[in-house]
C-alpha cells in the first residue's frame, strides 16, 4: 500500500484569470482542468488518498466526477493547506496546485524516487538569466526557481503549519523550522497557470470538445388564491399565483432544472431546498441568475433553450413576447434563443381542471472554449 497521500489546491477564485470561467473548470476534452491534473498523478504514482481542496459550492460539484477527498479551502493557499493536512494519515504527503497543470509523469517519479533524502523534496529549475537582488547583481548559480509539487514528511509539514507566519510554499515553511531540503530536477514546461496569457504556454492541455450537452426539466405547480402569478419572471394578471415554497414561477424552476441537467449538475432541490428559510418566498429570478453564475463559472455557454407551458388557464400567448424578453435578459442570451411554446391539456387531468400549470424546458450548454482567449 502506498505511504503517500496526494493533495491537490485549487480553492482560488481564479481573480487574476480574468475569464468567465474559473480556471480550474476549463475543460480539456469534456474533463475539466482539476480532474485532468489528478489522472496526470493517478497515472504517475499510486498514492493511499487524493485530497481536492476547494470551495464549498464546488465541491458539491465535483463530487459528480470521481471518488476523491474533498476539503473545503482557507482564505489564503497556506490555510486551504492546513485544512487539508488534517485529513491525511499517511507517512509522506505530495502537495502541488491545480494550477501547475503540466506536470510531467518523469518529475512526479523523481520527487516521490528521493523522499528519504529529507523533510521535504522540491522540483527546481536553474536559473538562466542575469539575475538582481535589491538592484545589485547577484550569483545566479546560487539561485534556484522553487516548483510544486513538493513531497513532505507528513508530520513534519503539520508541525510547519502551526505558525502565525506566512509562506509561500511547503519548503519554506519546513526550512523555517530548521529541518532538511532536497532538491531534485524541475521542468521547464511545468507552467502556472495563472493569467490568460499562460494558456498559450501549456501545451499539454488539448482544447475542451465540441458536443452539446443537452439537459430536461418539468414542473407542476397547483394554483393558490390570492398569491402573485409570475411565469418566466413575468408577471401574469390572475386573482391566483402558485403554491410553492418560492414565488412559485414554475417556467423558470423547469429550466433551472434544464440547465442543471444539461451539465449534471443535479436539480433545483439540491442546490436551492425548499426547507430553506433563505429561499421562502424568492423572487425565482434570483435562483435562475445564481444558477447562470454557477454554469458560467464552471466552464459551461449556454446555447438555446425551449419551453412549452401547459395551461388551461391563464391565457399564455399574450404574454409570449415579454416572456421570452425576460429569459433572454436573465440567461444573457440573445432573444432569438429562447423559444415559448403554449399549448392546453385538452380539458384532461389536473391542468384541464384548471387546478395548476405545468412546464417543459430543454436547455442545451457547450463547453467554453478558451482556446479562443
Amino acid at each position: 500500500m502506498s505511504d503517500t497521500t496526494l493533495i491537490l489546491l485549487g480553492a482560488g477564485s481564479s481573480t487574476r484569470f480574468k475569464a468567465n470561467a474559473k480556471k480550474q473548470w476549463l475543460y480539456c476534452g469534456d474533463m475539466p482542468l482539476w480532474l485532468h491534473v489528478a489522472q496526470t498523478f493517478v497515472c504517475a504514482a499510486a498514492f493511499k488518498e487524493i485530497i481536492i481542496v476547494s470551495s464549498k459550492e464546488e465541491i458539491r460539484f465535483m463530487q459528480k466526477f470521481a471518488n476523491f477527498t474533498y476539503v473545503e479551502g482557507g482564505n489564503s493557499r497556506q490555510a486551504s493547506l492546513a485544512n487539508a493536512i488534517e485529513h491525511v494519515h499517511s507517512k509522506y504527503v505530495l502537495v502541488s496546485d491545480i494550477a501547475r497543470c503540466c506536470i510531467d509523469q518523469e518529475t512526479i517519479k523523481r520527487i516521490l524516487d528521493a523522499k528519504t533524502k529529507a523533510s521535504c523534496v522540491v522540483p527546481v529549475l536553474d536559473m538562466v538569466d542575469t539575475l538582481y537582488l535589491d538592484g545589485i547583481p547577484a550569483d545566479r548559480e546560487k539561485a534556484k526557481i522553487i516548483q510544486t509539487p513538493q513531497l513532505s514528511i507528513a508530520e513534519v509539514l503539520k508541525q510547519a503549519l502551526k505558525t502565525s507566519k506566512t509562506f509561500t510554499d511547503e519548503s519554506s515553511a519546513i526550512a523555517d523550522l530548521g529541518e532538511s531540503v532536497a532538491f531534485v530536477a524541475g521542468s521547464a514546461t511545468a507552467h502556472k497557470l495563472t493569467t490568460v496569457e499562460d494558456l498559450k504556454k501549456l501545451s499539454c492541455l488539448k482544447p475542451p470538445s465540441s458536443k452539446t450537452l443537452t439537459g430536461f426539466g418539468i414542473d407542476i405547480h397547483s394554483f393558490e388564491e390570492g398569491k402573485k402569478m409570475f411565469l418566466c419572471g413575468v408577471p401574469i394578471e390572475a386573482e391566483y399565483g402558485f403554491k410553492a415554497h418560492s414565488d412559485g414561477d414554475v417556467a423558470i424552476h423547469a429550466l433551472i432544472d434544464a440547465l442543471l441537467g444539461a451539465a449534471g449538475m443535479g436539480d433545483i432541490g439540491e442546490l436551492y431546498p425548499d426547507w430553506d428559510e433563505t429561499y421562502k418566498g424568492i423572487d425565482s429570478k434570483i435562483l435562475l441568475k445564481d444558477t447562470v453564475r454557477r454554469l458560467t463559472s464552471f466552464g459551461y455557454v449556454l446555447g438555446n433553450v425551449d419551453l412549452t407551458i401547459m395551461a388551461e388557464t391563464p391565457k399564455i400567448t399574450p404574454y409570449k413576447p415579454h416572456m421570452q424578453q425576460s429569459l433572454a435578459s436573465l440567461l444573457g442570451i440573445n432573444q432569438h434563443l429562447v423559444n415559448i411554446k403554449a399549448t392546453t391539456a385538452e380539458k384532461l387531468g389536473f391542468v384541464g381542471r384548471k387546478e395548476g400549470v405545468a412546464v417543459y424546458a430543454v436547455a442545451n450548454l457547450t463547453y467554453f472554449n478558451w482556446k479562443a482567449l
